[in-house]
């Protein structure tokens, strides 16, 4: 499988090296019996050998058994806890309670917090049978969170229900595992907030940050169910995936580099990647004129702040969102965000873990060779004399593409919008895009329209289908060739014979962007060319 980018490989030669590293992971613990009503009656049966004590009074005892034995372990352990309102950061407000030693394992936090959860009512039918039902909508009801540290993990959170069947989610970061297994491993590295910023083996990390272990379910459901209890009545939890976060991250010789490169990237892309805002936060730091040749200092955590200006590039597609932010002082992140695993489409399941982050790495090199492609376009010798002429597909003969024409423009700049979506775009997303560039002649755009115009550009190669689907999806040639042709019209013809027609008047500004004084000098090489050819401006 191909791990390499064009966009890294292009910067080669400013990088002291890239690793990929999965920085988040959400895992649901489910109990299989207690998501069907008839499933949690036969759990029921196993330690009680009946279903008379199945009523509402024994399960909500549960519940507040469950309640009272964290209490009173927080209590004897001398483990704070805390009960959060909507709102509060429980992960920045853990930080404050971070034990300082760096040997210390299990653990040092409980916060109490609503959220939603599956519980189940019970009524007594005909004959004393009980009938359960969900109750629907899920309830709020209290949710422990316990934080963790752990020797292999780091800082990590086991979110569990109260009530039964004892759901939960474990909280992972990627990094601190990296961080964990490098020090066992004698890796130089330094880490700075979530990222890595310097190493000697800087390929070992990559290879390093694959991996995601199960955590323990036992350690927090014993206060629910002893372990002779979860013994006898066959308790025992299943796994799957339900957030990720994988990042590949770019580490530059210089943060002065890394500026220079990820402004210029965020100016020419932003518009053909159709971004609508970019966030940035302002520091109080510059960033570092010369790359560290001393010793790499040791692993430490470093509180993230924002302490030189950070900007963020953002696209979302339904639960995928896209970022390309620069990190800390030299590290440029690209990172992918799945807000449900079954976005992918791999599976949800532990066991197909790594089929999902082996897709998510595909999504993210695809992004790259689109920010790529889009911030390196080109244009071939005869594409201006061949994009008009027709074209043949099979027995279907296709006219040629006109960009002087606004429709197919804001088709180009559809597709180009839509390039970074992973697995594709569909002809109804095109339309959908394309009706607000055109104003109030879009109205009458459809699908349909949008289809003919698609297959257009597939006659020029600028864009083909995905196999065995009704998707589409753009080239690095097409992306690169309908950049360049956007770029050249919009940014150089059409500025260049405006001032050509229209020369500025007055004196001129004291402050000159540079991208104005190459206007200027473009616009005096026409003028002097139409005099002597004899061309009215």
């Amino acid at each position: 499988m191909k791990t390499h980018d064009e966009f890294s490989d292009y910067y080669a030669d400013l990088l002291d090296g890239r690793y990929d590293c999965v920085d988040r992971i959400v895992l649901n613990g489910y109990f299989p019996l207690g998501q069907q009503g008839g499933g949690f009656r036969h759990w029921w049966r196993q330690p009680t050998g009946s279903e008379a004590t199945l009523d509402q009074e024994h399960v909500r005892e549960l519940a507040g058994r469950f309640s009272r034995r964290v209490h009173a372990y927080a209590k004897r352990r001398g483990i704070p806890l805390r009960h959060c309102y909507a709102g509060v950061r429980k992960y920045e407000l853990a930080e404050q309670y971070r034990p300082q030693d760096p040997t210390f394992t299990g653990v040092f936090l409980i916060l109490v917090a609503k959220a939603t959860a599956l519980v189940w009512e019970v009524a007594k039918g005909a004959g004393g049978v009980p009938h359960l039902r969900r109750k629907t909508p899920w309830p709020y009801v209290n949710h422990y969170h316990f934080h963790i540290i752990d020797k292999d993990w780091g800082h990590l959170t086991l979110k569990v229900s109260g009530h039964p069947p004892f759901g939960f989610q474990v909280l992972l970061n990627g990094h601190e595992w990296v961080k964990r297994r490098a020090r066992k491993r004698h890796f130089a590295i330094t880490k700075d907030g979530n990222c890595f910023i310097a190493g000697s083996d800087v390929p070992a990390l990559d290879r390093l940050a694959k991996v995601c272990e199960r955590w323990v379910y036992t350690s927090c459901v014993c206060f629910g169910l002893t372990r002779e209890e979860q013994a006898r009545s066959g308790f025992h939890y299943r796994y799957s995936c339900y957030q990720l976060e994988y990042s590949r991250n770019l580490l530059f010789t210089r943060g002065t580099v890394l500026d220079e490169v990820n402004q210029g990237l965020l100016d020419r892309t932003r518009r053909l990647l159709d971004v609508p805002t970019l966030k940035t936060i302002f520091g109080t730091k510059r960033r570092p004129q010369r790359r560290h040749d001393g010793s790499a200092p040791p692993l430490e955590r470093v509180v993230e702040r924002s302490t030189r200006d950070l900007t963020v590039l953002k696209l979302h597609f339904g639960r995928l969102t896209l970022k390309m932010y620069d990190k800390r002082a030299r590290v440029l992140r690209i990172e992918i965000i799945v807000h449900h695993v079954k976005a992918p489409r791999c599976g949800q399941r532990l066991e197909q873990l790594s089929i999902v982050l082996d897709r998510l790495q595909r999504m993210v090199i695809d992004f790259l060779g689109v920010v790529y492609a889009a911030h390196r376009g080109s244009l071939g010798a005869d594409v201006l004399d061949t994009l008009p002429q027709p074209t043949q597909r099979g027995a279907q003969r296709l006219v040629g593409v006109d960009i002087q024409k606004p429709r197919l423009r804001a088709v180009m700049e559809a597709v180009l919008a839509l390039a970074p979506k992973p697995e594709g775009f569909t002809a109804q997303e095109v339309a959908a895009k394309v009706r607000p560039l055109l104003g109030a002649p879009g109205a009458a755009y459809t699908s349909r329209t949008a289809a003919y115009d698609l297959a257009k550009l597939r006659g020029k190669t600028l864009v083909e289908r995905v196999p065995a689907s009704h998707r589409y999806r753009t080239p690095v040639p097409g992306i690169q060739t309908l950049a360049a042709l956007l770029i050249l019209r919009e940014k150089v013809i059409k500025p260049v014979l405006a001032g050509v027609c229209t020369p500025k008047r007055g004196p001129k500004p004291k402050r000159t962007h540079p991208l104005d004084v190459h206007y200027a000098n473009l616009q005096s090489k026409p003028h002097r060319t139409f005099e002597a050819l004899g061309l009215a401006a």
